[in-house]
């Protein structure tokens, strides 16, 4: 990395603090992208445990961590990949009453699933003026090329942004909301089905996104 961008921008990063909140299949690729890139500081958060249904897209799902908490196995794999990495590991669900907020930071990613969470959350970052990109809908999608960094006002074919685009309307909020997602109309199944090159490639890409902005700031 240091190859790459120099010694100056890579001590930016080591003096960085980003929080990534959700670490499903989009959120916990990002954390180690992060880890992996030299972000010194990280705030990870996920109230939710391993279960079989996850171990076909999340990095922390195996059949020997089933049952355990997502935010501290991320922490585990985190300190493997960088030791002098400083993480706060928050296991609880996002909501009015999270400690998130506790913590500073410098830029902040969501990929939170609940759609009222996710909501709260990006008013609160909004209102707090706090940097930040979203994750929008992941499920049924199979063609990683159409994931997208975009405005929230420009997403497509992504039922996920459409609410929370529509709420935050109802709301009178048309503040500019940067999101990953994907143009791909959704497959036609009823269940929630993912494919880890979709998610994969949304939590790089969000990571990548939080990576550049630190260094631009």
């Amino acid at each position: 990395m240091e190859y790459l961008i120099g010694k100056e921008k890579l001590s930016k990063l080591k003096a960085s603090k980003v929080a990534v909140i959700g670490l499903g299949g989009v959120g916990g690729i990002c954390a180690l992208t992060l880890a992996r890139s030299g972000i010194g500081t990280l705030i990870i958060q996920d109230f939710d445990v391993v279960t079989e249904t996850n171990i076909n897209r999340q990095v922390i799902a195996y059949y020997d961590t089933l049952g355990k908490n997502k935010a501290e196995l991320v922490a585990e794999e985190i300190a493997r990949i960088n030791p002098d990495c400083q993480v706060t590991v928050l296991k609880e669900k996002f909501n009015s009453e999270s400690h998130l907020f506790e913590f500073p930071f410098d830029f902040l990613v969501d990929c939170i699933d609940s759609v009222p969470d996710k909501y709260l959350l990006i008013t609160e970052c909004l209102k707090r003026s706090v940097l930040f990109v979203s994750s929008m809908g992941a499920a049924k999608k199979m063609d990683l090329k159409k994931l997208a960094i975009m405005d929230l006002s420009k997403t497509a074919y992504d039922p996920l942004a459409k609410v929370i685009r529509k709420k935050l309307r109802d709301a009178g909020v048309f503040e500019t909301v940067m999101v990953v997602s994907s143009t791909e109309a959704p497959a036609p199944i009823d269940k929630l089905g993912s494919y880890m090159p979709v998610t994969a490639t949304a939590g790089i890409m969000l990571a990548d996104y939080a990576i550049k902005q630190l260094l631009k700031g």
